[in-house]
């Protein structure tokens, strides 16, 4: 059987096409290599999947591979990311979840966490697991003498009761919010954590369903709210609602995107820059008065970094992926962590990423004072962004090189993650970020700036380099 691993293990998760780089056979092998590489065998392994199709029968077999090769597999079933994670933090255990996030119905993908929902990327592991898995599937899974056991247990009471005690929304005020799950986990979640599906205490919030219903073949739109065309239903209902806000996650629930009351999206960098407020003050009010570490990647806005600043804290630029980040979140014991791709951690979430947390630290700041959203995100969003823009290139580096030509000596570089170019024209500073996809022919631009004609200006001169 022919399987283009190198294809399907990215950088930070496995990823492909459901029947064609993935198998029931090429998960068995994975399965059985990310036992045998972690040291598995005669512990327990949780394995949760989403609402695809092709899911539950992918957990089951990677319940075989892994039993075979001894680990006791505790299925969770049916769950979001963010749930499978709060499962291998709380039980101290390694996970394995089935999604392939906010790609089509016709892929599939598998998020490793070691015990205590530590992130697992190509340079933490995940290259050695594929190479096990490559030769599992080549010569066949030997079962150990003392297979393990298949168990289930739905943690999602337990998930909702511990977000709640993190972010406590029983006394904010009375608000009307529009969740748009997009046929995703969040219809399993938002319920849960929000309403009473889970059994817990009524908040003041009332919840607009739209697209709550799991379906894996996605039929109102694509689960990608990054794409602005899968926000325009929420937009336009949170407007017809007079809602206060609306919320739109991805496919495994573990993103979320923040709508204010005119329809308008809040920068994930906003979002970011207010929960880095929040979560600052919130352990600064505990008593601990040590420096606190905020991470953020390098293409939020600069008003992230601002305000971790004024507020105190130490701030530390990462490169962008979420594996790398639950690393340095380890690492530096960060209390918070934001991504421009709205993946936001948690220290108190086991250094995970977590967008309902993130959602209720919104609807907390929000419930908690008297402006509209709109009035209230204005401060954490005064800079102009171009947001990500794509552009599909045939050589990469020879694209990168006509960036680099170009602004030789008008600007300063740095090469964290692919290229960051900064400088000023006429008083006002802008930078730019250049960096190649891990999975697609791609080249990603990210531009600010101070002055919204500056940023466009940029914008285009970059592009014209990259597309040649």
């Amino acid at each position: 059987m022919s399987v283009n691993w190198d294809a399907i293990v990215k950088t930070y998760d496995v990823r492909g096409l459901v029947g064609i780089d993935l198998t029931d056979e090429v998960v068995q092998a994975l399965a059985a290599g990310f036992v045998d590489e972690l040291g598995l065998a005669g512990q327990a392994v949780i394995v949760g999947h989403d609402m695809r199709d092709s899911s539950p029968k992918f957990a089951e077999s990677f319940a075989k591979g892994a039993s075979a090769r001894g680990a006791d597999v505790i299925s969770l079933g049916l769950c979001s990311t963010d749930e499978s994670y709060f499962a291998s933090g709380y039980l101290n255990l390694a996970a394995a979840m089935f999604t392939a996030s906010h790609n089509p119905a016709s892929y599939n993908g598998i998020k490793f966490s070691r015990a205590g929902a530590r992130g697992i990327s190509l340079d933490t592991g995940l290259a050695a697991i594929r190479d096990r898995a490559k030769e599992f599937l080549a010569n066949g899974i030997t079962e150990v003498e003392k297979p393990g056991s298949l168990s289930h247990r739905d943690v999602l009471i337990d998930y909702a009761t511990y977000l709640r005690k993190l972010v406590d929304l029983s006394s904010v005020k009375p608000m009307k919010v529009v969740v748009d799950a997009a046929n995703g986990m969040g219809g399993l979640t938002v319920p849960a954590v929000l309403g009473g599906s889970a059994g817990l205490s009524k908040l003041p919030i009332e919840i607009v369903e739209m697209y709550f219903e799991l379906d894996g073949t996605f039929p109102n739109h694509e689960a990608n709210p990054l794409e602005p065309k899968n926000l325009v239903d929420l937009q336009r209902a949170v407007v017809e609602h007079k809602a206060d806000l609306g919320l739109a996650f991805d496919g495994d629930a573990d993103r979320c995107f923040v709508i204010d009351e005119n329809g308008d999206p809040v920068t994930p960098s906003a979002v970011a820059a207010m929960v880095a407020r929040r979560e600052i003050a919130r352990v600064r009010a505990s008593g601990d008065q040590s420096e606190q570490t905020v991470l953020y990647n390098l293409i939020t806005s600069r008003i992230v970094a601002e305000v971790i600043a004024a507020d105190g804290a130490k701030g530390e630029r990462t490169k962008v992926g979420h594996s790398l980040i639950k690393d340095r979140m380890a690492a530096t014991n960060a209390v918070f962590g934001g991504e421009h791709s709205a993946h936001y951690y948690f220290r108190d979430f086991y250094g995970a990423d977590n967008g309902m947390l993130a959602a209720m630290h919104v609807l907390a700041e929000y419930g908690s004072q008297g402006l509209p959203l709109s009035q209230m995100a204005k401060q954490y969003n005064p800079y102009f962004l171009s947001g990500e823009i794509n552009s599909t290139v045939t050589d990469v580096p020879a694209a990168k090189a006509r960036v680099q030509e170009a602004f030789t000596g008008r600007a300063e570089f740095d090469f964290l993650d692919g290229i960051t170019v900064s400088g000023q024209i006429a008083g006002s500073w802008w930078w730019f970020n250049v960096r190649a996809s891990n999975t697609e022919p791609l080249l990603r631009l990210n531009v600010e700036a101070k002055d919204e004609a500056v940023m466009a200006s940029i914008r285009d001169e970059v592009l014209a380099l990259i597309r040649g």
